[in-house]
Formats: structure tokens, C-alpha cells, sequence
């Protein structure tokens, strides 16, 4: 009996320590905390861009970076490797929207594209003018003359010409024949179509390449900035591509 005191003694005293809620098992649990989306910083500039905005699958997938453990560097005396850092391209602040003084000529109302400085005008009264940077086309697109605004998009479809479906090719990229509109459609947010040619004024998935010569004639814009613009001009408005 002198025995069993102890044990009983340190059993009452095991549970004790324990948790003295029986029904925590049926307690509500914390709500759980979703992290929120980490896309690229160019999607979250879009607004209300249609469908459910994800990371990549390749953003997801990413492989590990295989690092030596700290005590085998040290053993070693290397001093161990600082974590790499991805560093997105950032835009040049010049090609930021701004008003702009102006002298062209051109009546208020009309577009004029600078294709050597790539800058966008929509020229205003009193000398003024609201100025967007762009990209324009690269060696051997280039390209120069006036046409009207035949038709305005809002998140456009792309269907790639043959000939430009036939020329990636050549270079191991292959085009669909068909994209919808949305954030992946290298057409952007919003297109203005120029006259009866294949051109327009048009978004970007790329916005980093805004200020270069790198398109194939179309004259691209950062979403915000074609959103902008679509929402100043109408069907029927001049451009001036120089």
C-alpha cells in the first residue's frame, strides 16, 4: 500500500499539469491567415484586371538554392554566401506621365508620337501637353505617318499576324494564332487602333521595356498610362507618328 501512494501521488500531480479544458478538441480554431497574392509589381498597378491574378507556375516552382552549412564555411573560413535578391527592372522616371510644355502646331486633341525620343503627346491647349513615354519599334519596324483612331479596346484579344507568327518561328518562338484579353495578352489593358494598318497604341505585360525600340511598329504604353489615354481621346482623334 506504501507503494502505490507515490505513484498514485505523482499521477495527480502529471495531470495537473496537463490542460484541464476536456473539450478543447471541439474549441474553435484561430482563423487561419492567407497570405495575400504576391504578384509582380506591374499586375498590381492593373486595377480590376479580369480573372483571379496568380503567381506563375514558375514563380511557385521555383527551385531551392543548395547552400554549404555555416559550420563546414566556417571550418573552411569562407564566409558564407548572402541570400541573392531578385531585382525587377524599374522604369525610367522621365517616361512617367507629366505635362509638358509644347510648341508642335498640332491642334489640341491630337496624338503625336515621337519614335526617337519615344515619348507619347497628347497635346493640349495654352501650349501644354499631357506626355506619356513609350516603346516603339525596333530596328527595321520603324515607321512614320497619320491616321485616325478606328476602334478602341478595352482588354483586347491579340491574333499575331501570319508574318510575324512565321518570323518568330524562324527563331524557335512559336506564337499562338489566338490570345483573350487579359494580364498575360502582350496587348495590355486597353489598344487604340490606327487607321486600317496592323498598328496600334496598346498595354504591355513587359513595362520595364517602356522607353526602348522593341516592338514589332505598335507603340506600347504602361497599363495605367493606356487607361488614361482611353479615357482622353475617342474614335476619329488624329495621330502623328514622327
Amino acid at each position: 500500500m506504501k507503494l502505490l501512494l507515490p505513484l498514485f501521488s505523482a499521477a495527480l500531480l502529471a495531470a495537473s499539469a496537463m490542460p484541464s479544458h476536456a473539450e478543447d478538441r471541439y474549441a474553435d480554431r484561430p482563423p487561419v491567415m492567407v497570405s495575400p497574392d504576391l504578384s509582380a509589381p506591374w499586375v498590381l498597378q492593373l486595377g480590376h484586371a479580369p480573372g483571379i491574378v496568380r503567381q506563375t507556375r514558375q514563380a511557385v516552382q521555383q527551385p531551392r538554392q543548395r547552400t554549404a552549412q555555416p559550420d563546414r564555411l566556417q571550418t573552411a573560413g569562407v564566409q558564407a554566401p548572402a541570400k541573392r535578391m531578385v531585382m525587377r527592372p524599374q522604369i525610367n522616371p522621365v517616361y512617367l506621365p507629366q505635362e509638358v510644355a509644347y510648341d508642335g502646331g498640332q491642334k489640341p486633341g491630337t496624338i503625336v508620337i515621337d519614335t526617337t525620343q519615344n515619348f507619347l503627346y497628347l497635346v493640349e491647349k495654352n501650349g501644354k501637353a499631357r506626355r506619356y513615354g513609350v516603346g516603339t519599334g525596333k530596328p527595321g519596324f520603324e515607321w512614320s505617318g497619320t491616321h485616325k483612331i478606328t476602334n478602341k479596346r478595352v482588354w483586347p484579344d491579340w491574333r499575331p499576324p501570319a508574318e510575324m507568327i512565321k518570323r518568330e518561328a524562324a527563331k524557335g518562338r512559336y506564337l499562338p494564332t489566338y490570345l483573350a484579353g487579359g494580364i498575360e495578352n502582350p496587348l495590355g489593358a486597353r489598344a487604340l487602333y490606327l487607321g486600317t494598318t496592323e498598328y496600334r497604341i496598346h498595354g504591355t505585360n513587359q513595362p520595364w521595356t517602356i522607353g526602348g525600340a522593341v516592338s514589332s511598329g505598335c507603340i506600347r504604353m504602361r497599363n495605367e498610362d493606356v487607361v488614361d489615354l482611353y479615357e482622353r481621346v475617342n474614335v476619329g482623334t488624329t495621330v502623328e507618328v514622327i
